[in-house]
């Protein structure tokens, strides 16, 4: 069990994927990173950086020591993990798993302790960022679980990661921090999506409007991209609609668990579910502008 794993080669994970194979088998090594994704298509890539690509998720773990899941929710990961079944211990045993997705704090903190009774190691490390930065290995990690295998991962994840945070010794650590990060990183784009609509409808110059925002204090990297997107109307996906619903439910549900109020977060929450019915669900998030477009043209019109 001397190999790395890695579940899930989808929008983020193949990149992420990729970063690690090309630090684990580049320049002619033997490749220890075994990877599995549903399609089998997606895995051609990491093949070609040196990668072995196993037929199934138990192939995975009969070769890899840690394996990194970055799958779409809980019940993909019961799946690829054999949850509930007699294989679950026969893959989690003596292994350190790693969730790297996105899930509810509840699920992580029930996985951590199905995976440790079965004799298994468990680590949070949610990422922050969309898939840009995942191609870059500029992420940003959260990471949660026992000390001397965080500071085991954290070095692992070097080449998907540029930054890495210690949360906490245990689940749901990580996941909650990476919600907190969701929740700004939601209604930070919500409100650049509105302010762009503002003022295309009133015809301003969409070149000034970016350029200001550039030159201000409110001016980030995710301001930057966005805004670009905005322009051209470039909805291709970094982070989908779909997915920006999904964490924004997952943070309403904590938020509610623990008696939070979240009045922006419920806006966007609302803005986003309109943006799916609409037909926008695998667009980029800055699609929400369809939602605004929709509420806007269903005002009445004064004479």
């Amino acid at each position: 069990m001397d190999d790395i794993g890695f579940l899930g080669l989808g929008v983020m994970g193949r990149p992420m994927a990729l970063n690690l194979a090309r630090e684990r088998c580049g320049d002619g090594r033997a490749g220890d990173l075994v990877v599995w994704n549903r399609s089998p298509a997606a895995a051609g890539e990491l093949r070609l950086a040196g990668a072995r690509v196993a037929g199934d998720p138990g192939e995975v773990f009969a070769h890899a020591g840690t394996v990194f899941l970055m799958l779409a929710d809980g019940s993909a990961m019961d799946a690829v993990l054999g949850r509930d079944t007699p294989a679950f211990a026969r893959h989690v045993a003596g292994r350190t798993v790693v969730h790297m997705g996105t899930t509810s704090p509840a699920y992580s903190r029930g996985l951590e302790a199905d995976v440790v009774a079965a004799g298994g190691t468990y680590v949070e490390a949610p990422v922050s960022g969309s898939r840009e930065p995942a191609e870059a290995g500029r992420l940003v990690a959260m990471l949660a679980g026992p000390p001397e295998a965080v500071a085991d991962v954290r070095k692992l994840i070097a080449p998907m990661c540029h930054e890495s945070f210690v949360c906490g010794s245990s689940a749901p650590d990580a996941l909650l921090m990476k919600l907190a990060v969701n929740l700004f990183l939601i209604t930070m784009v919500t409100g650049l999506t509105e302010a762009y609509h503002f003022a295309d409808r009133y015809g301003l110059d969409r070149g000034t409007f970016r350029s200001v925002l550039d030159a201000g204090p409110m001016a980030s990297g995710v301001s930057r991209m966005k805004a670009q997107k905005l322009m051209t109307c470039d909805f291709a996906v970094q982070a989908a609609v779909f997915d920006v619903l999904k964490n924004n439910q997952l943070i309403a549900a904590a938020a509610r668990q623990a008696e939070l109020a979240s009045p922006l977060l419920d806006v966007c929450h609302a803005l986003f579910g309109e943006a799916v019915e609409l037909g926008h669900g695998k667009a980029d998030m800055i699609a929400v502008l369809r939602a605004f477009e929709a509420r806007t043209d269903a005002v009445p019109r004064t004479v």
